[in-house]
C-alpha cells in the first residue's frame, strides 16, 4: 500500500466537508421551522443559503484540483446533527428551546471553522492557491456566522430561557 500524503488528506477532508455541508442544508430549514422566535427562524434561514454557496465553492474547489465533487461520510456530523434534532424534539415548545438550537448551530459552526481552517492552510502547503482563497472566504463567513449565532443567544435566546 502506497503512503498517504498530504495531498490525499487533502481530499479526503475535502469530500469530508462536502458530505456535511449537503447535510447541514438539509436540516437547516427544520431547524428554521422550530425556531419560536423570528430572529432566530431568520438565522436559519440566512445561513441555509450561505451554505448553498459553500457547496457551490466547494465544487469549484474539486474542478481546481483535478477531482471530481463527492462525499464521504461524516460521522461527526451526522452526530451532531442528530444531537440538534434530538434538543429540537426534547424542547419543542418550551421556552429553551431557541437557545438549544443556537447551541445545536454553533457545535455545527465550530465544526465546520475546524475543517475550513484546516483545508486552507493544508491548500496554502500544497500551492493551491486559488483553492485557499475559496476555503478562506466560507472560513471567514462560518467565523460570522458563529459571532452570529452568539449574538442571537445574548441578545435574548438565552435570557428568554433563564425565564422560564
Amino acid at each position: 500500500m502506497a503512503d498517504k500524503t498530504l495531498n490525499d488528506l487533502f481530499y479526503d477532508m475535502l469530500k469530508d466537508i462536502y458530505y456535511a455541508e449537503r447535510k447541514i442544508v438539509k436540516a437547516l430549514p427544520k431547524m428554521a421551522r422550530g425556531a419560536q422566535a423570528e430572529e432566530v427562524k431568520a438565522a436559519f434561514k440566512k445561513h441555509q443559503d450561505e451554505t448553498q454557496g459553500h457547496i457551490e465553492r466547494l465544487q469549484e474547489v474539486f474542478e481546481l484540483v483535478g477531482k471530481r465533487a463527492v462525499g464521504k461520510t461524516c460521522p461527526a456530523i451526522d452526530g451532531i446533527l442528530e444531537e440538534g434534532e434530538e434538543m429540537l424534539d426534547e424542547f419543542k415548545g418550551m421556552a429553551a428551546l431557541d437557545a438549544a438550537l443556537v447551541a445545536a448551530a454553533q457545535a455545527v459552526e465550530h465544526y465546520e471553522i475546524a475543517r475550513y481552517g484546516t483545508l486552507k492552510r493544508w491548500a496554502e502547503t500544497l500551492g493551491m492557491a486559488d483553492a485557499a482563497k475559496l476555503l478562506d472566504q466560507t472560513l471567514q463567513e462560518e467565523g460570522a456566522t458563529d459571532e452570529a449565532l452568539s449574538a442571537l443567544a445574548d441578545s435574548g435566546a438565552n435570557e428568554r430561557a433563564l425565564a422560564a
